[in-house]
């Protein structure tokens, strides 16, 4: 893997008390969101070779409208129940798993993993990765 982009998912909708925190999905500013960041990522000629993604609802929304965008195939995105609510020492194990044929690679999670991943990798201190907000990594082999 040489470019890793770590994509936190879209903005969630907290209306329906009665759903678990699995089950919520994007609201309507996520709904224009993640599709706005996939035709981002497809301009800047990053195509996934992976999508990794928390089975969340709203993560796996988000990875969805995001492999549309970029022409990665949908039926292609491996869910991962490791990356729901993921701490940092878990993405990392996850990670490692991954072959090195693959070049690109996106993982679609939540915070505060994401954002404590970024700044381990990276030694930048990161506050926050926001609701779609996507850190590209670009990795020694």
């Amino acid at each position: 893997m040489k470019t890793l982009c770590i994509i936190r998912h879209a903005k969630s909708d907290w209306n329906d008390p009665s759903l678990n925190d699995f089950e919520r999905p994007l609201n309507k500013r996520g709904e224009k969101n993640a599709p706005f960041m996939g035709k981002l990522l497809a301009s800047k000629q990053l195509r996934p070779d992976l999508i990794l993604s928390s089975p969340a609802v709203r993560a796996r929304t988000t990875a969805l409208m995001i492999a549309g965008e970029v022409g990665y195939d949908t039926d292609a995105i491996v869910y991962d129940e490791e990356l729901y609510l993921a701490e940092r020492n878990d993405i990392e194990r996850i990670l490692q798993k991954i072959p090195p044929s693959y070049n690109t690679v996106f993982i679609v999670g939540h915070n505060p993993g994401l954002t404590l991943f970024v700044h381990y990798l990276s030694g930048y201190s990161i506050d926050n990765i926001p609701t779609c907000g996507v850190v590209t990594v670009s990795l020694n082999e």
